[in-house]
Formats: structure tokens, C-alpha cells, sequence
């Protein structure tokens, strides 16, 4: 395992993570691997990491793809989340990163984090991971990482 990910937050050494949009809605919306990853965000099990753009993306998305009745639930547990997370100020931009520039600001948010991308999409980043270094993990192998004991 890549040690660079884990520092110390709340308390004793954890996980640094960005979560990919798909990974936030899918877990807002399902139960599953993703849902499983939004309980241990709210249990502060892993330290979630947000850039500004990352979190209005949130949002953004949940507005978009959500009835009114789901869409107000759902924005006041993106609210509740964002009050766990560490805020990234992006001072670099790596762009163009990904193929898909709506990936861009995802990638900034994980280089300038120095933490590792949870995604569904892991095709899309496969290429940025390898260019700039950092570690992608599905939602499950993501929960796996959870498992491991933490130094």
C-alpha cells in the first residue's frame, strides 16, 4: 500500500480520499459499495478530501438528477458531508488531465490533496493516475483499504 494516503486526521493515521462525483450520487441515491463509502465518510473513517469546485460539482449534479422532493434531502446530506471533509485550495492545475475535461477539476482536487481517487469510472482516470502518480480505487477495493489496520 502507497503510505503517502494516510496522515493524521480526526484521530490516528487515515485515509486521504477524493470522491469521484459518481461515487457520491450513487451512494446518496443506492445502497452498495458506494453507500457503504458515504456511511464510513460520515463515520470519519477515511478523510475526505474537496476542492471548491469539487463540492459545487456535487451539487450541481444532485440539482440536475434529482426529483425536488429527493433533491432538498439529498442537499442537506451533501451539507452535512462537506462539514467532514478537508478543504483543498487548488494552488496548481494539471489541466488537461483526463480525456473528459469535466475530470479536470476531480484530478486537482487529488494532486493538490497528494491523496488517492475513489471512482467508478476508473477507465476515464486510468490515464491522469499514470501520468501524475496517484492511486485509483473502486468503491469495493476502496472499503478494503478501510480494512487494513491503521498505523
Amino acid at each position: 500500500m502507497q503510505t503517502r494516503h494516510r496522515i493524521r486526521c480526526y484521530s490516528g493515521a487515515v485515509l486521504r480520499a477524493v470522491v469521484d462525483t459518481n461515487v457520491l450520487f450513487t451512494g446518496l441515491s443506492r445502497r452498495g459499495p458506494e453507500g457503504a463509502i458515504i456511511d464510513s465518510w460520515v463515520k470519519r473513517q477515511f478523510c475526505p478530501c474537496v476542492s471548491t469546485a469539487l463540492a459545487l460539482e456535487y451539487e450541481d449534479v444532485l440539482i440536475r438528477k434529482l426529483g425536488a422532493v429527493k433533491r432538498e434531502t439529498a442537499l442537506k446530506a451533501l451539507q452535512a458531508l462537506l462539514a467532514r471533509c478537508e478543504f483543498v485550495p487548488i494552488r496548481f492545475t494539471y489541466r488537461p488531465a483526463s480525456p473528459d475535461p469535466g475530470d479536470d477539476l476531480v484530478v486537482d482536487c487529488v494532486l493538490n490533496s497528494r491523496s488517492l481517487l475513489i471512482t467508478s469510472n476508473v477507465r476515464d482516470f486510468r490515464e491522469a493516475a499514470a501520468d501524475w502518480d496517484f492511486r485509483l480505487c473502486e468503491p469495493s477495493e476502496f472499503l478494503e483499504l478501510l480494512k487494513e489496520p491503521q498505523s
